[in-house]
C-alpha cells in the first residue's frame, strides 16, 4: 500500500465530514445561534474570560488537546498493523472524537462556561457531579506530573531543542503585546514569531543546552522544578498575555510541520513497510487495547476538560464551536495520520525497508515496553526521512520534530494547570456557586495544583514518581471520554433531541474502557500491585454508578417528553392550551 493513498483518503474524508456531518450537528442537532450569549462576554474579566477570534482560539484549543498524545499513541498503536490504527484514527475523529469535543464545548457554553464535571451536577445529579470532579482532579494531577516529567526527559534527550522552546516564551509575550496592546495584525506578528522560533531552532543545533547535575540532583528533576514554576506563572497570567499567543504560534508551527510531512509524502510516495495487521510477540489483544492506546488522535477524555475549561471561556460566539471543537479534532486526526505514515512508511525510506520498521516494532517490549525514548526515536526517524525527501537536512528535521513535540507538551502542561485550577474552584464552592476560603484566590489554588504535581513526581528521587500511577491513565482518560459523551446524551435527551450521535460512540467507548479496566485489574492483581488494583476498582465502581444515574435521568427525561406529548394532544383535542416545562 502506498502511503499517499492513506493520506488522501483521510484528508478528503475529513473535509467531507466537516461540511456534512459537522454542519448537521451544528445547525440541526444543537441549533447553534450567533446571537446566543457566551461566557467569554457574559463574564468577561480580562484574565480567563476573554472573547477571542476563532482562528486564534483554534490555535489555543488544538495545541492544548494535542500534546504528545496524537503523536505517541499512533506510534505505539501500529504495533497491531497499519490498518487498524488508520481506521480508528480516520473514523474516530469523525464519529466519536469530533462529536465529543464539540458537544463538550457547546454544552459548557450553554451552562455558563462550567467544566464538564460541574455541569454534571445540573444535568445528572449533584452527588455524581462531585464524584466526577474528584475523578477529573485525579486525572489532571497525573497529567501535570507526567507531562512535566516527559518534558524534562525530552530536554535531556534533545538539548538542541531547549533554546528554541524557551525563547518562544518572550517571543509569545511580545506578539501578545503587539496584537492586544498595539492593535497589530495577529497573523503577521505570529508568523514573525514563528520565523524567530525557527531561527533559534537552527542556533540550537550549534548551541545545545544540556542541563548538568546540580548538587547531585538529576537534570530531569531540575527541569521538572523549572517547568512547574513556569506553569504557575503561565496559568495565573491573563490568557492573552502568554497562553493565547504562544499557542497561536505553536499552531503555525504545527501547520508548517504537517505541510512538510505532507509534501514529503507527496514527493517520495513511500510504500508502507509495516504489515496491515499483526499480532506482535508479547503484544496484548488489539481489542480493547487499541482504543485505549490511540486516544488523542481519535477521541480523548482530556479534550472535554480543555473544551469546557479554557476554550469555552474564550469562545467569541456560539457558531464558532463547530470550527474550534469539531474542526480541531479533525485537525488532530490529520496529524495522527501523518505520524502513522512516518512510522510505517517514512521509517523504511532510503533503503531501510521493513527492517527499519522491525527495528522498533518486532515485539511489544521494543514498542510500548521500551519507554518514551524508543517511541520518540521511531517518530523522529520516520518524520525526518520524510522531510529529507524535500531537501531538509536530517539533523535539522530531527531538531524541528523534537521542538514540535516538546512545545506541544508545554502547551498542554500550562493549560492543564489552569484547567485543574478551575476544577478545584468548582469543587470547593458554596451554595451560591462562589469558591470558598483561599480557593477564591487563583494564586493560592494554582500553587496547590503545581505543588501536588511536584509531590507526585518526587515519590521517586529521579522525578518519575507519577509513573507508578501512570498505568491507569489510559483507561481512565478514555473512560472520561465515554462519561463526557454520556453527559451530552443526557443533555440532548432533556432537550428532546435525537441522542444517537452521542449515544453510539458513548456505548462503544464505555464498553472498550470498562473491558480494558477489568483486564487491567486482573493484571495488577496478578502482579500484586494493590495500589493500582484499588484505583482501578474505585474508578470502575464510580463509572458504573454514573452510568446508572445517567440512565435514570435519561429515562425520566423521556417520560416527561411522553407526558408532554400526551397532555399536548389532549389540550389540542379539547381546544385548550397547556404549557409544560
Amino acid at each position: 500500500m502506498n502511503s499517499l493513498v492513506l493520506v488522501l483518503v483521510a484528508f478528503f474524508g475529513y473535509i467531507i465530514a466537516y461540511n456534512t456531518y459537522g454542519k448537521w450537528l451544528s445547525r440541526k442537532l444543537f441549533g447553534l445561534r450567533e446571537d446566543n450569549p457566551v461566557p467569554s462576554k457574559v463574564f468577561s474579566d480580562g484574565v480567563d474570560y476573554v472573547p477571542t477570534k476563532r482562528h486564534i482560539l483554534l490555535g489555543h484549543h488544538f495545541t492544548t488537546i494535542a500534546g504528545t498524545g496524537p503523536i505517541v499513541g499512533p506510534a505505539i498503536g501500529v504495533i497491531w498493523g497499519w490498518l487498524p490504527a488508520f481506521l480508528w484514527v480516520f473514523l474516530g475523529p469523525i464519529f466519536a472524537g469530533g462529536v465529543h469535543d464539540f458537544a463538550s464545548l457547546l454544552v459548557s457554553s450553554r451552562h455558563g462556561g462550567k467544566t464538564i464535571g460541574e455541569m454534571t451536577r445540573g444535568i445528572v445529579s449533584n452527588r455524581v457531579g462531585v464524584i466526577f470532579l474528584i475523578l477529573i482532579q485525579f486525572l489532571l494531577w497525573l497529567v501535570l506530573a507526567v507531562f512535566a516529567m516527559i518534558m524534562g526527559i525530552l530536554f535531556d534527550m534533545y538539548p538542541q531543542s531547549v533554546l528554541s522552546v524557551w525563547m518562544e516564551i518572550p517571543i509569545a509575550i511580545w506578539v501578545g503585546y503587539m496584537v492586544y496592546k498595539k492593535g497589530k495584525k495577529d497573523t503577521v506578528f505570529s508568523i514573525i514569531g514563528l520565523i524567530l522560533l525557527y531561527v533559534f531552532a537552527v542556533v540550537g543545533i550549534y548551541l545545545p543546552l544540556k542541563m548538568p547535575k546540580i548538587g547531585g540532583v538529576s537534570p530531569v528533576v531540575t527541569w521538572i522544578v523549572i517547568l512547574l514554576v513556569y506553569s504557575y506563572f503561565a496559568s495565573v497570567l491573563p490568557v492573552q498575555t502568554l497562553l493565547q499567543p504562544r499557542d497561536y504560534i505553536n499552531s503555525h508551527e504545527l501547520l508548517v510541520l504537517m505541510a512538510a510531512l505532507l509534501l514529503g509524502t507527496l514527493v517520495a510516495r513511500p510504500e508502507i513497510v509495516a504489515p496491515a495487521y499483526q499480532q506482535a510477540a508479547g503484544a496484548p489483544s488489539m481489542w480493547p487495547l487499541l482504543f485505549v492506546t490511540i486516544a488523542c488522535g481519535a477521541i480523548s477524555g482530556f479534550h472535554s476538560l480543555a473544551s469546557s475549561g479554557t476554550t469555552v471561556k474564550q469562545l467569541g460566539k456560539e457558531t464558532d464551536a463547530q470550527f474550534v471543537g469539531y474542526g480541531g479534532m479533525l485537525l488532530e486526526g490529520s496529524l495522527s495520520i501523518l505520524i502513522i505514515v512516518a512510522v510505517t512508511a517514512g521509517i523504511g525510506m532510503f533503503g531501510a525497508g521493513s527492517a527499519g520498521y522491525l527495528k522498533y516494532y518486532s515485539s511489544w517490549s521494543t514498542t510500548a515496553g521500551a519507554g518514551l525514548g524508543a517511541q520518540l526515536k521511531a517518530i523522529v526517524e520516520g518524520a525526518s526521512n520524510l522531510m529529507k525527501a524535500i531537501g531538509i537536512p536530517k539533523e535539522l528535521g530531527a531538531t524541528l520534530m523534537a521542538i514540535f513535540v516538546v512545545s506541544f507538551a508545554g502547551t498542554t502542561l500550562d493549560s492543564a494547570t489552569r484547567i485543574q485550577r478551575f476544577g478545584l474552584e468548582e469543587l470547593f464552592r458554596n451554595k451560591n456557586g462562589k469558591p470558598i476560603g483561599p480557593f477564591a484566590n487563583r494564586y493560592f489554588t494554582t500553587f496547590v495544583v503545581v505543588a501536588a504535581a511536584f509531590a507526585l513526581c518526587m515519590i521517586s528521587p529521579d522525578g518519575r514518581g507519577a509513573m507508578k500511577l501512570w498505568p491507569v491513565f489510559g483507561a481512565l482518560n478514555q473512560l472520561l471520554a465515554g462519561l463526557a459523551l454520556m453527559i451530552a446524551t443526557v443533555y440532548l435527551a432533556k432537550k428532546r433531541k435525537p441522542i444517537w450521535p452521542t449515544l453510539f460512540p458513548m456505548i462503544f467507548m464505555l464498553s472498550m474502557t470498562i473491558w480494558a479496566t477489568v483486564l487491567n485489574i486482573r493484571n495488577y492483581y496478578n502482579a500484586k500491585n494493590w495500589l493500582l488494583v484499588f484505583i482501578a476498582l474505585v474508578t470502575l465502581i464510580i463509572a458504573i454508578w454514573m452510568i446508572i444515574e445517567a440512565l435514570i435521568s435519561t429515562v425520566n427525561a423521556y417520560r416527561r417528553k411522553q407526558i408532554y406529548q400526551e397532555q399536548f394532544s389532549k389540550s389540542v383535542s379539547a381546544g385548550t392550551h397547556v404549557h409544560i416545562d
